[in-house]
């Protein structure tokens, strides 16, 4: 009985742990990608683009073609990571040797390719900028208006999280039911939400586009980061209609129980009147 609960503990401990670190990547990635690249040259001490370089004397720039070629390989990186551990034998194989902490090592590995990506990105100062808005005063507006947009969305992204079942999604009920003796989470929902799962496991597309595409300026390695981010976004879900139609259905339910109490507190005031 001891070592069953020192076990328990071990694992919670171990899953609390993973979660906190996934939790301060997820800060450092929404710095990196969304508030850093709106604000990055707020106090005129950095340049994003060389917007006198051509086109054709940039991308024979060494420098510029080492930089892209460093992003490219960490963003091969995070997405070799995402991609491999996600794949049917290798989930399994590391479900028979981790068993409950599976999902836990998956978010683990997923928030430390994160954490490298940002650490050894590489700006690409060299060349011009797709776009640059730099004229008063859309200079002012326009990346409030990206600001508040991408608030937005980051707010949107981290409502769907946590009703999507978060703790399921980070891998701490997989270890808290482990505890309990209740096997596998996910056997507990029913077949269609199994089925959603595993077509798409974060529903966070459209947000994550917003935040990609739309910016102040667009330098050459935001174009990168943006390209392969958003094409693997759209070829990592596999989406049908059974989905739509279960998801259709969900949201109608969750509409009439929000207004379940509205129309009861109707009904009790007409009662009173009465």
């Amino acid at each position: 009985m001891a070592s069953v609960t020192v076990r328990g503990s071990a694992l919670c401990t171990v899953s609390l742990l993973n979660f906190a670190f996934v939790f301060i990547s997820g800060a450092d990635f929404i710095r990196f990608i969304s508030f850093r690249a709106i604000y990055h040259n707020i106090t005129g001490e950095t340049t994003l683009c060389q917007d006198s370089i051509p086109w054709s004397v940039a991308l024979q720039d060494s420098s510029v073609l080492r930089s892209l070629a460093v992003d490219l390989g960490l963003l091969a990186l995070f997405i070799t990571q995402h991609s491999l551990l996600a794949w049917s034998p290798v989930k399994q194989a590391l479900q028979s040797v981790l068993g409950s902490l599976n999902r836990t090592a998956y978010c683990f590995t997923t928030a430390l390719a994160l954490q490298i990506l940002m650490r050894y990105w590489q700006p690409v100062t060299g060349a011009p900028c797709l776009w640059s808005i730099r004229h008063a005063p859309w200079s002012i507006w326009f990346p409030l208006l990206c600001f508040s947009l991408h608030f937005l969305c980051w707010a949107i992204i981290c409502s769907i999280l946590v009703i999507y079942d978060y703790s399921e999604l980070m891998g701490i009920k997989q270890v808290y039911y482990e505890c309990l003796g209740l096997g596998d989470p996910l056997s507990h929902k029913p077949p269609q939400a199994q089925r959603l799962l595993a077509h798409l496991r974060h529903p966070v597309c459209l947000e994550l586009g917003v935040v990609l595409w739309l910016l102040p300026a667009l330098s050459l390695d935001r174009l990168l980061l943006s390209g392969t981010l958003s094409t693997y976004l759209a070829l990592a879900h596999s989406l049908d209609k059974q989905d739509l139609a279960y998801l259709c259905v969900q949201l109608n339910r969750k509409l009439q129980l929000f207004a379940e109490p509205q129309q009861g507190s109707i009904d009790t005031s007409d009662h009173k009147e009465k």
